[in-house]
């Protein structure tokens, strides 16, 4: 049993070009997953607030849902880590998108019916979507050496791209449909959330064979029983304390600056006169600047370092805060820019903080810790969307805005003083 076990494990070792042929499928795959997984979470996040606006009628608590779907995505993203971390990256992942599509239905029964309970059940079971969508960036570093990390995230992360630019912009056309077939307006996104989550899970389920965490296990416990250090540099047999708090800290703060800021941007477009279809226009630029410089993002992390572009996140973040402050109510222009810069300072922080848990985490805990970090990476985005209403009603959008950016600068001493230490 045990020699007919090792054999696969053997020939991945020996064959430095069968284990390059196995990175590459895996990120295949997971690139197609995440395709129809960008289009999930866009279309979701679009309109979340104006329909929680329109149910409740009042601005006050249209960062709920925004709230309600990370806190459910902190939730999913402990279950899902412990599902990979057991059951391997395919059982883990293609769960956690298939309950995410179900609660994107949930979400559309919740508008027909007008059940405001409903609607904040269901975006908490959506949020297993937001998790998954995450954490699926991981599985392509499981067979990835520590040059190829960054990399390894930021080509899965620009395959989302084509799903996340292309949802918010079919928010028009599908609340057209969803209205021809008697569903309210702003649940017909939600119908193809629920559509594309499930596809990814589908994709994840039939595809992602043989699972990458689980091979990476066994070429890291194959070695340290034969006292060998044979195939790529990509096992950790350690895990890095300081490391994984400072890549955790960075990702956190990207994540609560983002959500707060991007939360209130649509309410913000709506009360000052603008057009569904420019508010799609406005998310789907900002979601293109979260995923598709990645590919470049990638190879910048792994060339110049994790600290160069964590520190370049933070600046860039107060960049956008400015901007959205600045910008003329009536300024579709500035506001592209300002998310534009927004979507890209999450990019940065997104993609440097994860290489950085990667490179101090082993295959033993690693899915496991991963989907711990995600959980406050969940939790601080569901502090900035609950937040973010409650301060842009009580002051200003522009007040919003500067306050994130200025909040996004703590990164800089951070990663200064994690080189120090």
């Amino acid at each position: 049993m045990s020699g007919s076990m090792q054999d696969p494990v053997q020939d991945y070792i020996a064959s430095p070009e069968q284990l390059k042929r196995m990175y590459r499928k895996v990120l295949v795959v997971v690139s197609i997953s995440q395709i129809f997984g960008g289009a999930g979470l866009a279309a979701g996040i679009t309109v979340g607030a104006l329909l929680a606006q329109e149910m409740l009628g009042t601005d006050a608590f249209a960062g709920v849902p925004a709230a309600l779907f990370t806190l459910g995505s902190a939730g999913a993203a402990l279950i899902v880590g412990r599902l990979s971390q057991r059951y391997g990256r395919r059982t883990g992942l293609s769960a956690g998108f298939i309950v995410g599509g179900l609660g994107s239905i949930g979400v559309v029964f919740a508008a027909v019916f007008h059940s405001v309970f409903l609607l904040f059940a269901s975006l908490l079971v959506y949020g297993a979507g937001t998790a998954t969508n995450l954490q699926a960036r991981y599985a392509g570093t499981d067979l990835a050496s520590q040059k190829q990390r960054a990399t390894a995230v930021s080509i899965t992360m620009v395959m989302t791209t084509f799903g996340a630019v292309a949802g918010p912009n079919l928010v028009g056309i599908m609340g057209e449909i969803a209205r021809s077939i008697g569903i309210p307006a702003l649940a017909g996104p939600f119908v193809l959330s629920a559509a594309a989550y499930i596809l990814a899970g589908i994709v994840l389920f039939m595809l992602l064979r043989p699972d990458p965490l689980d091979m990476a296990k066994r070429i890291a416990s194959y070695n340290k029983e034969n006292n060998q250090h044979m195939g790529p540099d990509l096992i950790n047999s350690h895990s890095d304390k300081k490391g994984l708090a400072v890549g955790a800290t960075v990702m956190v703060l990207t994540q609560l600056v983002m959500v707060a800021i991007m939360t209130m941007t649509p309410v913000h477009m709506k009360n000052h006169g603008h057009g569904l279809s420019e508010v799609g226009m406005v998310i789907g630029f900002h979601i293109g600047a979260m995923y598709l410089p990645s590919l470049i993002t990638g190879v910048l992390v792994d060339k110049i370092g994790r600290t160069a572009m964590s520190i370049a996140s933070g600046i860039i973040l107060l960049l956008a805060g400015l901007v959205a402050a600045s910008a003329p109510d009536d300024s579709v222009f500035l506001l592209i820019i300002a998310l534009s810069l927004l979507g890209l300072g999450w990019n940065f922080g997104l993609i440097s903080g994860t290489a950085q848990v990667v490179d101090s985490t082993g295959p033993a805990t690693r899915a496991k810790t991963q989907g711990t970090l995600d959980v406050f990476i969940a939790l601080a985005g569901a502090s900035g969307g609950a937040l973010s209403g409650m301060v842009a009603a009580n002051s200003s959008f522009a007040i919003l805005s500067i306050g994130g950016g200025l909040l996004s600068l703590l990164l800089i001493p951070v990663v200064i003083w994690s080189r120090r230490s």
